[in-house]
C-alpha cells in the first residue's frame, strides 16, 4: 500500500469525505505537481468545508420537514397573483428574521403556502438556526 492510499484510508476513517474525494480526484488526474503545498492544503480544506456545509444544509432541510420542496427560483412570477419579485428577493435574505420582524402574506385561502415554504427554505439556506422561530413569523 502506498502513502497516498494510506492517507485516503485515514481521511475516510476520520470522516473527511470532501477532503478524501478531492485528494483522490487530484491523484487520479496527476495534478499533484501543479500545486504548491499550501495551495494543495487550501484546496483540500475548501473541499472539506463545502462538503460539510452541503451536508449541514441537507440535514437542516430534512429536519425542517417542509410540505413542499419550494424555492424562490421555482415561483412563476408571470401568473397574475400580484407577487412582487423584487420584494420576495429582498425577503429571501432573511434580515427580517434577524431583526425580529414579521411577514404577513395576504390573498385567497392557501395562496401563500408555497411562498411561505420558499421563504422558510431560504432562511434555512441562509443558516438560520433550527429553533422554529422562523416559522412563527408567518401569518
Amino acid at each position: 500500500m502506498n502513502n497516498n492510499q494510506a492517507t485516503l484510508q485515514k481521511m475516510e476513517r476520520m470522516g473527511m469525505w470532501g477532503m478524501m474525494r478531492s485528494f483522490r480526484t487530484n491523484m487520479e488526474a496527476g495534478a499533484k505537481a501543479d500545486f504548491t503545498p499550501d495551495e494543495l492544503i487550501s484546496m483540500l480544506v475548501e473541499a472539506e468545508w463545502d462538503e460539510r456545509q452541503n451536508r449541514r444544509l441537507t440535514r437542516l432541510l430534512k429536519l425542517a420537514r417542509f410540505r413542499y420542496r419550494a424555492g424562490l427560483e421555482d415561483i412563476d412570477f408571470g401568473l397574475k397573483r400580484n407577487l412582487e419579485k423584487n420584494l420576495l428577493m429582498r425577503l429571501s435574505d432573511c434580515r427580517w428574521v434577524e431583526q425580529h420582524q414579521d411577514v404577513i402574506l395576504t390573498g385567497p385561502c392557501g395562496s401563500g403556502n408555497y411562498v411561505k415554504q420558499s421563504l422558510m427554505e431560504s432562511c434555512r439556506r441562509n443558516s438560520l438556526p433550527r429553533d422554529n422561530k422562523c416559522a412563527g413569523n408567518f401569518t
